[in-house]
């Protein structure tokens, strides 16, 4: 005989009003992506520049960057965010890009902090190509 399973049921997602946010900017030289957390860590809303339409080589440029932040600010409005704490990393050119249109949509950036990894004498180089 077979025993059914039981349904699953999802979780209602409650959201509250968060009044300042920590942006974490993630630029590498093929993406940007901008995660909006609270306090605690938890992340309230994401967006990148693949989510938003781009291809290819377009997802690292400068104009992606701003497209995303700003949509992601409009939803970021929607739940009572002010004010951001900006965390960027990595190398890519959308950098300051993302921290502009957090600014032009209204958003206020409190503080900017590079939190780019740095290795203190990591992994040996590849030897020199001769040609």
């Amino acid at each position: 005989m077979a025993v059914k399973a039981a349904k699953a049921t999802k979780k209602k997602i409650v959201r509250t009003k968060v009044g300042h946010a920590i942006a974490h900017v993630l630029a590498t030289f093929n993406n940007t992506r901008i995660t909006l957390t609270d306090m605690s860590g938890q992340v309230l809303c994401w967006g990148t520049s693949g989510a938003a339409g781009f291809k290819s080589a377009k997802k690292s440029t400068p104009y992606a960057a701003t497209i995303v932040a700003e949509s992601l600010a409009k939803k970021a409005a929607d739940m009572g965010v002010k004010t951001v704490d900006v965390l960027m990393r990595g190398p890519g050119n959308g950098r300051e890009a993302a921290v502009r249109g957090l600014g032009n949509a209204g958003i206020t950036v409190n503080s900017i902090t590079d939190t780019t990894r740095v290795p203190h004498n990591g992994c040996r180089a590849k030897k020199v190509r001769r040609v």
